[in-house]
């Protein structure tokens, strides 16, 4: 069915579980100067306050309590982490081709700097920097991962930018 009503919905957050919340603060916060909105905070199974139902609904009855914080980025997309006491700690097998998230992307235009960075703090380079369109546009990436195992892309433009024709002219 298609609406006339159809337009781009924009990026509210994502949720990525972490082994450690500070560990994961500390990275995101001091690697990738995300802003920390949240503290890390505990999180009880209770069914008296709204956030309390809301997390049985969503996690069921299998859980006792968890660690959350909250971040943001520059353009103000949220990053909500994670952290199961009971959870498997280990980083999570990479595997693109299964249905699933994939990677998220973060853009900096000092590519070089912040993979340097991400390696300081126990990340991984997952190949070499590539350039998009080598003989048309100035445009890099690169996988990399976090500390924790959790892999994601750096582009040096955004999105529209890389993708779309005519967006850079030498």
């Amino acid at each position: 069915m298609t609406s006339s009503n159809n337009y781009p919905k924009s990026f509210s957050h994502i949720g990525i579980t972490v082994p450690n919340i500070k560990e994961a603060v500390k990275f995101y916060s001091e690697v990738m100067g995300w802003y920390i909105i949240m503290e890390p905070s505990t999180v009880k199974k209770e069914k008296e306050t709204a956030i309390g139902q809301m997390c049985i609904d969503v996690f069921g009855d299998d859980w006792t309590t968890f660690e959350i914080a909250h971040l943001a980025t520059s353009d103000g997309i949220g990053i909500e982490l994670f952290s199961f006491p009971n959870g498997i700690k280990e980083a999570p097998e990479f595997n693109p081709f299964n249905t699933g998230l994939f990677h998220f992307c973060v853009q900096d235009p000092n590519i070089e700097e912040l993979i340097d960075k991400i390696l300081s703090y126990g990340g991984k380079q997952r190949m070499p920097i590539r350039s998009y369109y080598p003989n048309d546009k100035p445009f890099k990436m690169c996988y990399v991962e976090d500390p924790f195992g959790i892999v994601f892309e750096i582009y040096t433009h955004s999105y529209e930018l890389t993708y779309s024709s005519g967006a850079y002219s030498k």
